[in-house]
């Protein structure tokens, strides 16, 4: 299953985790893999398997995370 990178704003670690256990819930088909948070750039990575871009773009929306960068990844 293709890996896809999801890049967010988060003010704080709290948002970022709370991101993160929304996009568990509600990812259906979504598989996450992990959370990278950077507190002194406000930014948060999470890595998700999915069938799509699309899917990871749906899950992201129903965990509330905005305007996310969604890119292929290759690990």
């Amino acid at each position: 299953m293709p890996s896809y990178l999801v890049e967010v704003y988060v003010p704080n670690a709290e948002d970022a985790r709370a991101a993160a256990v929304q996009l568990r819930r509600e990812s259906g088909s979504v598989r996450y893999v992990r959370m990278t948070f950077l507190p002194g750039d406000e930014t948060c990575f999470h890595l998700l398997e999915a069938a799509s871009e699309a899917a990871v773009a749906e899950a992201c929306r129903r965990a509330g995370l905005g305007s996310a960068r969604i890119v292929p990844a290759v690990e």
